[in-house]
């Protein structure tokens, strides 16, 4: 170091290189070191020299440092800064680095690279010296016309800023303290400026020509704050504040006008959002609402939270589709086509949407009606409610209610809280596009309740068509018409919904289908899906009628057809691995020591199994094309069948009938056992019976001991009191599965009177009907269900109430031609019918009672 106010850096500097910001002399810059050459200088110069020399560096802008040791260094910048490193700060996440705060101290010059490892040394030749300053011998008029032009600039760029804040203030006087030489280098850094001006005022060594490259730049700013202030006159004060309070984010730095910029450009959006209210089709309310919030947003800083919400929620405003609206496609011939290519069976369903179509003809204005969709999983309502919105050309949008346990999912929240945000409706119509779209509210009998409210009850304004027209989300606070939107519910039962709910809706009740819709459904829809999924073609594979019925009796037992198509899937994985394999050894050229003839067996057809094998390498040809699916490739793919006729068998002794019971997946059959001991009279039930169920098992016994002499039906000892000594015990098996209702009345009566009688009950009958003391048979619900199920475990006869005969005609004629139904309206009738031969009933003795 030289003595005096002279500054002499040392002839050899270490270099730092930056690629990232220019380092001036006289000005402070933070940068993070993380490349190898940079981190050995830090480790080796920085953190270990001792003396003031060791923590001056060079920094080379506009040079990357190389991600490893080995590679070359690039081509280095002409002109450095010496600088004074002034802090080291190190850190290991998310890698090691080191952050430097550098102030430059002077330009100089690289006169030779000494060396490149462990870090760059190069010889220097200084070329900014402070004791020019105040020696200054050269071109002093037009030096001090420059000096005094850039003065002049400089003061009338700070002034145009607030000098309330101290770091305006401080530099006010460093206008006045510093020598002029100085200034142009300070200034450059502090006002907004790219890396390429930055290092062409670097490049300037003359101090004339540095003064003359910063002058435009001092003047394009300040015609930058003239500009802004023109356009935000009003907010002159607060354009200072905002442009002057950035110096505390640097360290010795004034900011820029980056804020200023950012702020205009602001300005420019929320006039063009202003315009876009304006020219949006809202309602009077809606619109008088936006306005007053535009207006409220001009006068709001932007470092206050509510812009955000407040510019969020007219975005908003703006993206609805308040009038915006697609045309239906009313052709019936063609929607009823369109249906029926994507639905099989569903008739009610599609009656309805071809109504509404025919209406919607004859009256434009109609109001978009409120179905809701009920039947077991796997039947098609949600799918159907897609192909609706093809048949109408409008937008579908699915909204999934399940589990959903909060009304600001539906209403949205108030915007005074945190993070609010509109409903569910409200932004499936942002998301369509458009006011009449079709919405599928999924699974609303699932929906839940806490704390935060009933979702269920804040469904009863968007689904009453009576209210719904002005529905008002919590987070909108202003009137949406959703008249137009066609709302399609789904539920697997009504049970869980609330009747208020259920009373909004029209009820289509979606069955499960029967054996025969299966195959139709799995011939024209499933299979040809799975086959494209698994890119198999009918020329690979065949699955004929009869194996489908097989994968539906004896390997999946439900309403719909999702575990149909999953077995269908299971074949094409299995025979996709066949075809694969052909193709396989198709390649390979033939090998006559083939002796695995046993396990390249395929089960193609019965003819390919009894054909004789005499050649061994035809084994290792690939299976024969189409490969054929019967039941014993079924059951090599799909394992022994998972369910078996065993109705015959179950009931090889008294004491057993079998009923009908609904529940949300559909129809079952169920077995009813009884068992009788020595005891006390007791009566047991077991298998999770509900209240309803048990008090029609009291009800069965209490009408079978009053009529127990008619029928002659007596205990172990003879009595006709048939709990004399007699416990009984009743079992529903499932017993994992809850069961309640009252049609197992006329069940649990025949089951029991099979066992006190001895006799058996047919094997091909099933009952339901709901008892009463006096021996009627009331009517229940269900039939079709239950039905379907009889129908699909092999059964033949169906005893069912009288007054339920008006449900048969939504069955199939099929389903009923292949059954026989009884119509019963009391208990003597059941009896009967159960029974083969009928159940003897001991005639009554008329006795003349003497009066005598």
């Amino acid at each position: 170091m030289a003595a005096g106010s002279a500054i002499q850096i040392p002839s050899r500097l270490p270099l730092l290189l930056t690629h990232e910001g220019v380092l001036l002399p006289g000005s402070t810059m933070r940068t993070s070191v993380d490349s190898p050459r940079n981190m050995q200088l830090v480790r080796s110069r920085l953190l270990k020299g001792t003396s003031l020399r060791s923590t001056i560096i060079g920094v080379i802008p506009n040079t990357s440092d190389p991600t490893s040791d080995c590679d070359d260094l690039p081509s280095l910048h002409r002109i450095g800064t010496a600088a004074l490193a002034v802090q080291v700060v190190g850190s290991n996440w998310p890698k090691p680095h080191y952050t430097l705060l550098v102030t430059g101290l002077c330009r100089f010059q690289i006169l030779q690279l000494l060396k490149e490892k462990p870090y760059p040394v190069a010889e220097v030749e200084q070329l900014d010296r402070l004791e020019q300053f105040t020696n200054q011998h050269k071109s002093e008029e037009e030096l001090g016309e420059l000096s005094e032009q850039f003065y002049k600039y400089a003061v009338q760029l700070v002034e145009m800023l607030d000098m309330s804040v101290p770091a305006v203030a401080k530099l006010r006087r460093l206008l006045d303290n510093l020598p002029r030489e100085a200034l142009p280098d300070i200034l450059t850094s502090i006002i907004r400026t790219s890396n390429q001006e930055k290092l062409q005022i670097l490049d300037a060594v003359r101090l004339e020509e540095r003064f003359k490259m910063t002058i435009p730049l001092l003047v394009r700013q300040i015609e930058g704050l003239k500009l802004l202030q023109k356009t935000r006159k009003p907010k002159q004060d607060d354009d200072k504040r905002v442009v002057a309070i950035r110096p505390n984010r640097r360290i010795n730095h004034i900011p820029s006008t980056t804020e200023d910029e950012e702020e205009e450009e602001d300005h420019d959006d929320v006039v063009m959002l202003e315009k876009k209210i304006r020219t949006s089709s809202m309602s009077e309310q809606a619109l008088k609402v936006c306005l007053k919030e535009i207006k409220r947003l001009k006068k709001m800083p932007q470092s206050m939270p509510e812009y955000a919400l407040t510019r969020n929620y007219l975005e908003l405003m703006v993206e609805l589709p308040w009038n915006k609206s697609t045309k239906d496609r009313l052709e019936i011939r063609a929607a009823r086509i369109l249906l029926d290519n994507d639905h099989y069976a569903m008739e009610k369903l599609k009656k309805r949407v071809l109504e509404y179509l025919a209406v919607r003809q004859l009256k434009n204005n109609l109001k978009g009606p409120i179905l809701c969709f009920v039947g077991p999983p796997g039947v098609g309502k949600t799918s159907v409610g897609r192909s609706i919105a093809k048949t109408l050309g409008r937008e579908f949008h699915r909204i999934a209610l399940g589990g959903v346990c909060d009304q600001s999912d539906i209403r949205g929240h108030r915007r005074t809280y945190v993070g609010s945000m509109p409903g569910r409706i409200i932004n499936g119509l942002k998301t369509v596009g458009v006011n009449n779209p079709v919405f599928l509210l999924d699974e609303v009998d699932k929906l839940g309740k806490s704390l935060q409210g009933d979702p269920a009850a804040a469904l009863l304004e968007v689904l009453d068509p009576e209210q719904n027209h002005s529905f008002t989300d919590h987070y909108l606070n202003v009137a949406f018409d959703l008249s137009q939107v066609l709302f399609i519910a789904t539920a697997n039962t009504t049970a869980t919904i609330p009747p208020a709910l259920l009373d909004r809706m029209e009820i289509i009740q979606v069955p499960g289908y029967t054996q025969e819709e299966k195959i139709e459904i799995a011939h024209r829809h499933l299979i040809p899906k799975q086959l494209e999924q698994h890119g198999l073609t009918p020329q690979q594979i065949q699955i004929p009628q009869v194996t489908t019925l097989d994968i539906i009796t004896r390997y999946t037992r439900e309403a719909g057809v999702r575990s149909l198509d999953r077995k269908l899937g299971a074949i094409c994985r299995a025979v996709a691995v066949k075809v694969a394999e052909g193709q396989h050894k198709e390649t390979k050229p033939d090998r006559p020591e083939v002796g695995e003839g046993e396990d390249c067996k395929e089960h193609v057809t019965e003819d390919a199994k009894t054909e004789s094998i005499s050649d061994t390498a035809d084994l290792a040809l690939p299976p024969e094309m189409p490969i054929l699916i019967d039941f014993h490739a079924l059951k090599d793919i799909l394992g022994p069948p998972m369910y078996e006729m065993e109705v015959s068998e179950r009931l090889s002794q008294p004491g057993v009938a079998i009923g009908l019971a609904w529940t949300p997946l559909g129809g079952e059959i169920m077995f009813v056992e009884a068992s009788r001991m020595d005891g006390e009279g007791q009566l047991t039930l077991t298998g999770q019976l509900g209240d309803v169920m048990k008090e029609s098992a009291h009800l069965a016994i209490s009408w079978l001991r009053s009529n127990a002499k008619r029928y002659q039906l007596t205990n172990a000892s003879g009595s006709f009191d048939l709990l004399d000594n007699t416990d009984i015990h009743l079992h529903f098996p499932a017993g994992a599965v809850t069961k309640d209702g009252p049609s197992a009345g006329v069940t649990i009566v025949t089951c029991l009177a099979s066992l006190f009688s001895g006799r058996l009950v047919c094997s091909d009958v099933a009952m339901t009907g709901e008892i009463t003391l006096r021996g009627l048979v009331l009517p229940v619900g269900g039939i079709k269900d239950k039905v379907l199920a009889a129908h699909r475990a092999g059964l033949k006869r169906i005893i069912i109430p009288q007054r339920n005969e008006k449900d048969l005609e939504e069955i199939a004629v099929n389903v009923r031609q292949d059954l026989t139904f009884v119509m019963a309206s009391c208990l003597d009738e059941v009896l009967n019918a159960a029974f083969d031969g009928g159940f003897a009933v001991k005639p009554r003795v008329e006795r003349l009672n003497s009066k005598l």
